[in-house]
């Protein structure tokens, strides 16, 4: 049974996920853009992260002073065994990020409907669409203990790693129409498969 300190670590969860949708929406960006300018672009993720960094931060001390009961702790050598790919998937994910910067950009998301063939599909995304779900849950999960209260913070975490995914790729859709939809059935959106490219994408 799940102790009333679990109840209130997921709802703190839930607050810093919906804050962090609010700032991740187009409405806010909107609103930025318009008091920033061109400049956003460069305030826009600095700000965020920090927002991020600093409203997470709580839930860390949270769970740290409260972990709940241990449910497991995986034995020596596997626990070095998932550090290590732990620390691989996060350099994974600096990969995707290098490999699309332009995802990430206040002025390309809110630039309306991009014309036919200019979908730029490179590197890590030829193999995998959202390798930021992939690494996010493979961070997770690879975590070598776990508790009762982490369990409910993984399990929520999990949750909003797939329904951030989904709305991330109804932007693309949006931005890229048809290209996106070839994309889309030629690439997984989780498992990666071979790393050619689609040959209907521009990569360069």
């Amino acid at each position: 049974m799940f102790s009333g300190v679990t109840v209130v670590i997921v709802l703190y969860l839930l607050a810093f996920s919906a804050l962090h949708s609010l700032l991740a929406s187009i409405k806010s960006k909107r609103a930025l853009q318009a008091f920033f300018g061109p400049r956003i672009d460069r305030f826009y993720l600095p700000a965020f992260s920090v927002v991020a960094a600093v409203t997470l931060l709580p839930l860390l001390v949270l769970i740290y002073l409260n972990p709940g009961p241990l449910l497991y702790l995986v034995p020596s050598p596997w626990r070095y065994i998932m550090i290590a790919g732990q620390l691989l998937v996060a350099a994974w994910s600096l990969r995707a990020f290098i490999d699309a910067p332009h995802r990430f950009l206040v002025t390309a998301q809110l630039s309306g409907p991009h014309p036919p063939g200019t979908l730029d599909i490179r590197g890590i995304y030829c193999s995998v669409r959202d390798p930021f779900l992939l690494s996010g849950l493979l961070l997770i999960w690879m975590t070598p203990f776990l508790t009762e209260n982490m369990l409910a913070v993984f399990c929520v975490a999990t949750i909003y790693l797939f329904l951030g995914s989904l709305h991330w790729e109804s932007r693309l859709l949006a931005q890229f129409g048809d290209d996106y939809r070839k994309y889309q059935r030629s690439v997984p959106r989780l498992i990666p498969r071979s790393r050619r490219c689609p040959p209907a994408s521009k990569t360069s």
